[in-house]
């Protein structure tokens, strides 16, 4: 029998390897990485033999000579490794990543495109590196277009964790499956609405996202001065309210949000709280359990950490 055992969301960011020395409020830093620890051990103690990673891509495994909602890689899969993350082959479940390519489409009506060479980056392999370190599991991984609007409504989003739980219950083995949801919270990336950039920067950045795919490396360096020349734009009061949504088993109430209130109201990167989402309805939107919530200025983000256990759940209704 195939279960679901365990679900993590956790924010992410570069920053953490290249500037932690720089990290002016490193208290919170401290914290922060010690949650991750915290959901790394959870993750340990549920013994998943395969983990569903739901990420973002920042224009480095996907440019905008292509980009589909959801892409589900279901054979090779090469980490590109930037900032320090981990890079090169990751070890994927083949045979679940065909089933849910498969299921999803024939049942629960999502046309899902699929890759057998799919190149993630720190969206999900930021989480390879401080959740899955040491670890012998196979992944499944989910990358959902967050940044190249038109993006996929929260309320797809929603459906379609929905619809990975069911196809993962269906899978005719015998796994333990965990669910990771990696990025947010609240930030605001100095990146521009892809059809109307303005100005010398934001041309820079567009023509990288449309000429990137063999030589992404050649733009990082302006790149990378960009982002960290931007002013932080956290909404630490959006993102407890989220957190809280997370902790009463309501992450769904983010779905009253449309794409462009959700970006007023915490910045063009909150749209990554699809993967969030997606998670915590693969997990039937049980109960969670924050483990930090540390707003980062330097990093430009706030980041938090919360983990969807089911067998806690199962516990406080016995």
């Amino acid at each position: 029998m195939t279960e679901i055992v365990l679900g993590v969301g956790a924010s992410h960011s570069t920053l953490m390897n290249t500037h932690w020395e720089k990290t002016h409020h490193k208290d919170r830093a401290e914290r922060f990485r010690d949650a991750l620890g915290e959901a790394r051990d959870a993750l340990a103690a549920a013994r998943p033999d395969t983990v569903v990673l739901v990420g973002s891509n920042h224009f480095r495994g996907f440019w905008l000579d292509l980009i589909p909602s959801f892409t589900i890689g279901v054979d090779e899969c090469v980490a590109s490794g930037e900032s320090g993350t981990p890079k090169g082959p990751q070890p994927v479940d083949r045979p679940l990543a065909l089933h849910l390519a498969g299921s999803l489409v024939e049942r629960a009506g999502f046309d899902v495109a699929f890759s057998a060479r799919l190149q993630i980056d720190h969206g999900q392999s930021h989480a390879i590196q401080y959740l899955l370190d040491g670890l012998d599991v196979g992944l499944v991984p989910l990358v959902v277009n967050v940044f190249a609007p038109p993006l996929p409504t929260l309320d797809r989003c929603e459906r379609l964790g929905r619809a990975i739980r069911e196809a993962v219950l269906a899978f005719p083995g015998d796994r333990r499956v965990a669910v990771i949801g990696s990025g947010g919270l609240s930030h605001r990336l100095p990146w521009p609405d892809w059809r109307a950039p303005d100005g010398e920067d934001e041309e820079f950045m567009v023509d990288a996202w449309r000429h990137g795919r063999n030589n992404w490396q050649d733009y990082d360096v302006r790149r990378r001065e960009i982002i960290r020349a931007a002013e932080a734009a956290l909404n630490p009061g959006f993102d407890e309210e989220f957190l809280s949504w997370i902790e009463q088993g309501q992450a769904h109430r983010v779905t009253e949000y449309t794409t462009e209130e959700l970006e007023k109201v915490a910045g063009n990167g909150a749209q990554e709280l699809r993967t969030w989402l997606l998670m915590a309805a693969a997990l039937d939107h049980i109960p969670g359990r924050r483990l930090a919530y540390e707003p980062m200025p330097e990093w430009l983000t706030g980041m938090g950490v919360a983990v969807l256990d089911p067998a806690q759940t199962k516990e406080r209704q016995s």
